[in-house]
This record gives C-alpha cells, structure tokens and sequence, in this order.
C-alpha cells in the first residue's frame, strides 16, 4: 500500500510499505485454536517477570503451539494481556526466525548451511530435503506434515553437517540419514534426537521453548562425545580455567 502525506515542505512525500510472501504476518488466515485456558496460561507467563511485556518471547511461542504459528488472534491476546500495541507484537514477531508467520508443518526441518555445516555438506543436505519433501526452503508440504527452514549457525559445529527437528538436534547428518530420518517421520514411527528426546511434534516443541515442561528433559544424552573430548584432556593434563578470585599476572612481552 502506499500512503502520501503533505508536510510543511513545500513538497510531497510519499510513503511505500510492502511485505512480501516471507515478511509480514498472513492477515488472510483469521482461524485460531486459542481459548480462555490459552489466555490464562499467558497471562501466567506474563506474572513470572516483574516486567510483564519481558514475557512476550515465550508467548508467542506459546502462541505458535497452538496455533502453528503466529496468528492475528495471538497477536491481539499478548497485546491485550501485555498491555501494548499489536503492531509492538507484530514488530518483535517478525523479527525473529523462529516465530512463524504462515503454518508450519508438523515437524519443521532445518538444515544448518553456514560455516562448518556449509564446507561438510550442508548445502547438498538442503538439496536432498527439498527433493524428498518435494518443497523448498520455506515451505510447507501440502499435507501439513513437514515444513523447511535453512537456518543458522546453532553452535553444534562439532557434529556438523546439522539438521534439526523441532528444534532437536541431528548430528552427522548424511542425505541417506536425512531419508531414513523423514521417512520415519512421516509413518509416525519413533525417532529420537542424536543428544536429545523422542522427537514429538513442532507444537509440543513450541510449548516446551513457552516455559511449560514436558519432564523429558534427561531423556536422551545432552552432550555428545566431540563436545566432552576437550573436557576429557584438560582432565589428563590438570588443566583448569582461573577462578573468580584468581589474579591473572601480565606475561612479560619477549624481546
């Protein structure tokens, strides 16, 4: 839309907005899942802050776990509960990734193409998904189960090339990994994290990143053995970092 407005300059000024198929929340979707239970849990978010718009971050995921993403209707419920404008929401909402402005699938895919990731294989990981899943990078299937998502860097370089479900990490991935992975996926068969839980639902995902705990937590390994190698030698060789109160002396530059 655009929108011409007249200052006391002796000219015109003329105002464009535009969001494309990747920017901007879909207005055209005014469907929702969320009731008064979803407004109490809300508000109970924004109680555990003594600045309660500090909660607007796990509400919108809460938003997302019962909606599937970020929906007008979510965004006028953390408004009100919160007390602050819907655009204030809709600014914090599409600025990061990670809230979803259109439906995700029921297991969202992302593959991690920066870095180390990149050099290992990750681009060709990309390529493989949207081969199998017949979509591309920000889409989703037309049967709701798998939306896909090329991310960054989440700091697994050690197990790289990375693919992640749910937001679960996939270590080493390989394409005929990422086939056995998504095929058992979409049968519904169990499929556990490399470092991680049984993998649920990108719903039950977003509930748990919301600040409501399912207790699987300590169901799988949360480290794997590249992120402890570093651990196990400095153990070997006695090594340890410097305490709080420990007083770092100044080498004397070699001449």
């Amino acid at each position: 839309m655009s929108e011409s407005t007249q200052s006391s300059y002796p000219f015109e000024e003329e105002f464009h907005s535009h969001f494309s198929d990747t920017g901007g929340v879909d207005q055209s979707d005014q469907s929702t899942a969320i009731t008064e239970e979803t407004i109490e849990e809300l508000r109970s978010l924004a109680a555990r802050y003594p600045e309660p718009r500090s909660a607007l971050l796990p509400m919108l995921h809460l938003v997302q776990s019962v909606d599937g993403r970020v929906s007008p209707a979510g965004i006028e419920a953390c408004a009100t509960v919160l007390d602050i404008t819907a655009a204030q929401v809709s600014g914090v909402a599409t600025f990061y990734t990670m809230y979803k402005r259109r439906p995700a699938g029921e297991h969202h895919i992302g593959i991690c193409t920066t870095s180390v990731c990149a050099i290992l294989g990750g681009d060709l990981l990309l390529d493989r998904v949207e081969r199998k899943l017949g979509i591309k990078e920000g889409q989703t299937t037309p049967d709701g189960k798998f939306s896909l998502e090329r991310i960054e860097c989440n700091a697994a370089c050690d197990f790289a090339p990375i693919m992640m479900v749910n937001w679960e990490f996939m270590d080493n991935m390989t394409p005929r990994k990422a086939d056995e992975i998504l095929d058992a996926l979409a049968a519904d068969e169990p499929v556990r994290s490399t470092r991680g839980a049984t993998i649920t639902s990108w719903k039950q995902s977003e509930r748990v990143l919301a600040g409501f705990p399912d207790d699987r937590a300590d169901e799988g390994p949360t480290a794997g053995e590249a992120s402890l190698r570093g651990l196990k030698i400095a153990r070997q060789h006695g090594w340890s970092a410097p305490g709080t109160d420990e007083k770092l002396e100044p080498k004397e530059e070699s001449k």
